[in-house]
């Protein structure tokens, strides 16, 4: 197969080795990774079975080897190119048919290698770890924070002061502001009482990790899965999103489809009455992006297979009210879903 790469996961994944100024072009058993004169020290260093090649222009560079190898077809990702950049690539190189293929790197690595499910599980201690130091925060000096301040205070947790990067920005919501899936933070603050929802992850050796977890903000603050909320209208809210969290890992199979497994969370919730407020999907694939394929949501054609590794996150939102998330990483595995 003969195709192109520019987004940096897609090039680390081929290659070992990315940088925001480079192109990937496989052309059968070869391979080049074309960057410019500030990253060649490095690309050779690093890169893996692809010759590095140093260029002003890479776009240039890019022609210059498929007129040498004679292409005829080259396959790329619309949403890694610009339409225009391919417009002038297809200008200049005629008889050179630029195939179309959406989401070109998420598909080939839909399926993670074992080393990479080892890095996926390292990822999701690391995150757990996180979350762990995070609750301690919250019950030495979290009262009377605001979220802007505890957002401050969740990302250095999943940081561990530096060493590791964040797989996206965290959500740190409290209370009616948890209504919003990805809640942006307020000058709320937190007291005791309070419902409090933490979405975070971070990054091991490139590939993330993703947690979301609702608690009760007591004398005692944890985020493990046993809640009691003052409210029962929140308790009963918890527990649905709790059993259709446990009821989808436990019944998921290699051989259902994306649709099939978001079925199992969401009936739960239906049959409890609250369907409605079950408002997104209930996962989504994680690996060196933190949204990859396969999606576990309504519309989720694909066939989930042993190795794929996705998220389990249902919720119950009431706008004004309160939000209710509960979500881990799954690994496919003898065709169970394995917690990462």
């Amino acid at each position: 197969m003969h195709y192109i790469h520019r987004d940096e996961s897609a090039l680390y994944y081929e290659c070992g080795f990315s940088s925001d100024n480079a192109i990937f072009l496989r052309l059968g058993e070869e391979a080049w990774f074309i960057t410019d004169s500030r990253y060649t020290v490095e690309a050779k260093e690093a890169v893996r079975g692809a010759e590095v090649v140093e260029a002003a222009d890479l776009l240039a560079a890019l022609r210059g080897i498929l007129r040498r190898h004679h292409a005829r077809r080259l396959a790329y990702d619309p949403k890694e190119w610009d339409a225009a950049t391919i417009g002038r690539l297809e200008a200049k190189l005629p008889g050179l048919y630029f195939a179309k293929v959406p989401d070109l790197s998420h598909r080939r690595r839909i399926v993670k290698r074992p080393d990479e499910i080892s890095l996926l599980k390292e990822a999701a201690r690391l995150g757990r770890e996180g979350f762990d130091a995070f609750a301690r925060y919250l019950e030495s000096e979290g009262l009377g924070r605001s979220e802007k301040r505890l957002h401050f205070a969740c990302e250095g947790a999943m940081r561990f002061e530096g060493e590791y990067a964040l797989s996206f920005d965290p959500i740190v919501a409290i209370g009616p502001n948890a209504a919003k899936p990805h809640a942006l933070p307020t000058d709320t603050t937190l007291r005791k009482g309070a419902l409090l929802l933490v979405d975070a992850g971070l990054k091991y050796r490139r590939y993330c990790s993703d947690r979301t977890r609702t608690i009760h903000v007591g004398d005692t603050l944890h985020f493990g899965d046993e809640q009691r909320f003052d409210s029962p209208k929140i308790q009963k809210a918890y527990d649905l999103v709790r059993k259709a969290h446990d009821t989808a890992i436990a019944k998921a199979r290699s051989g259902m489809t994306g649709a099939e497994i978001d079925r199992l969370a969401r009936e739960v919730i239906e049959k409890g009455g609250m369907g409605e407020a079950f408002v997104h999907s209930t996962g989504h694939g994680v690996g060196l992006d933190i949204h990859e394929m396969p999606y576990i949501s309504k519309r989720g054609a694909t066939v989930v297979e042993d190795g794929m590794v996705f998220t389990i996150e249902p919720g119950i939102y009431i706008p004004g009210e309160f939000g209710i998330r509960i979500e881990d990483m799954v690994v496919m595995r003898d065709g169970r879903a394995e917690v990462l």
